[in-house]
């Protein structure tokens, strides 16, 4: 077996690493770039992401935009076709990544720290992020997997949901479409739209640099500066427009023909930053987050058998993300799941918590919280999210300080000031079975 792929094999089946409490670093590089850098020696590998502000709500007219965007850095760069790109990876033993979302892009990259390995990886990582050739034949190729994707959407009822609950909840806003776009958008989409893109948005100065592994910070500053050395300085993306909350209920019905109705519930709830997150989310946890104990679950599953699971959970972007309640039921009492889970977040809302069930929340919360941590893939997740949100650096360190600071009162008051039952949205998919 070649020793550098037995080597990265090892490291990628060793998740635990010794780091309570990761020491996080900051800088800027030459060109504008934030970097966020944790050493982390206990394994000869280091992951590197760079994070733009080039999600799905960058897209503008044409959504779909920044998924293909993303999906197409890798299948050129300079002189290297995707096969060649996928071989040279494999050949070091490195593993490159991409993905975009609504808020962010990522390009990762996980590597041995071994010197050989880790240049010739960095080298090829660089080309790829910083000179994509954006070949057509490539652009077509995948233009045409994303159509016939949303062909499969169409029979899909949790697909066919959460599109109409995003659209329902945000309306104009940039949040409003899937990250993959819409069929008409994207078969309008050309290599064009593309490469300028990738022009405005994956520049310096709209970029966070994260490295968490087996290098010093001298080390780390280098690769920062080399593979951002290549993007333009650009400027960072303007700020979208605020998300305006709901005025009034609304229900929007589907018909599939499904034996089961898909329901989601929901309104714009919290931001990354916001100054109700921790009592929002522990309050969530008891309410609908925590799996089966928790009081939705309880109600619907436990004591009517409405359903087989069902969750509220916040999803917190840069603006209001959704706050988001579902489950799937039979047709025929769908309307009874759903007058259940409406009066179980009314009574929560009115009564809080209880003391008993905060002690619960706050020792799961905390308890598991170490596995949140325990591998360098995890911690880079944490960094991007600390960088391009701009919390503080301590956010880790203050992670259950903050939860275990946080009381009933707390709870219910954040509740009434910011989850109104009067004025949710409510997808309903499914009712006519074969």
């Amino acid at each position: 077996m070649n020793t550098k792929f037995f080597l990265l094999l090892l490291a990628l089946l060793v998740s635990q690493v010794s780091i309570a409490s990761p020491q996080i670093q900051h800088w800027t590089t030459e060109k504008g770039a934030r970097v966020y850098y944790v050493h982390a020696p206990e394994l000869p590998m280091v992951d590197i992401s760079v994070v733009f502000d080039a999600g799905a709500a960058r897209d503008q007219l044409l959504s779909g935009t920044a998924v293909l965007t993303n999906a197409m850095l890798d299948e050129g760069a300079v002189d290297l076709n995707t096969d060649q790109i996928a071989a040279a990876f494999a050949d070091v033993g490195a593993r490159f990544s991409s993905s975009a979302e609504r808020d962010m892009a990522s390009v990762g990259l996980r590597s041995l720290t071994e010197e050989s390995a880790l240049q010739a990886a960095l080298a090829l990582y660089t080309k790829v992020l910083t000179q994509p050739s954006f070949p057509e034949s490539s652009f077509k190729r995948i233009q045409k997997q994303i159509l016939l994707g949303f062909q499969a959407e169409k029979q899909s009822p949790s697909a066919l949901a959460s599109r109409a609950f995003y659209k329902g909840l945000y309306g104009n806003h940039a949040y409003a479409t899937m990250p993959a776009g819409t069929e008409q958008a994207v078969s309008k989409l050309t290599i064009t739209d593309v490469k300028q893109f990738y022009q405005q948005y994956y520049v310096a100065r709209n970029a966070v640099v994260v490295l968490v592994g087996d290098l010093n910070k001298s080390q780390a500053q280098d690769v920062a500066e080399k593979v951002t050395s290549g993007l333009a300085a650009g400027e960072a993306a303007a700020k979208i427009k605020p998300v305006v909350d709901l005025t009034q209920a609304q229900t929007i019905q589907i018909d599939h023909p499904s034996s089961q109705t898909h329901i989601l519930m929901g309104q714009p709830g919290m931001s990354r930053s916001d100054a109700d997150y921790f009592a929002l989310y522990v309050g969530n946890h008891i309410l609908g987050g925590s799996g089966l104990v928790s009081k939705l679950s309880n109600e619907i599953r436990e004591k009517r058998g409405l359903s087989y699971s069902t969750y509220s959970y916040f999803r917190p972007m840069r603006d209001l993300g959704p706050y988001q309640f579902g489950l799937q039921t039979r047709n025929e009492q769908a309307d009874e799941a759903l007058k259940v889970m409406q009066d179980t977040l009314v009574d929560f809302i009115n009564q809080g918590p209880s003391e008993a069930e905060l002690i619960a929340a706050k020792q799961n919360i905390t308890g598991g919280f170490a596995l949140r941590v325990d591998s360098n893939s995890k911690i880079v997740g944490y960094l991007a999210m600390i960088g391009f949100y701009g919390l503080p650096l301590d956010y880790l360190e203050t992670f259950k300080v903050k939860v275990n600071a946080i009381s009933t009162a707390q709870i219910k008051q954040a509740f009434e000031r910011r989850v109104n039952p009067n004025n949710m949205l409510t997808v309903m998919v499914g009712g006519k079975a074969k």
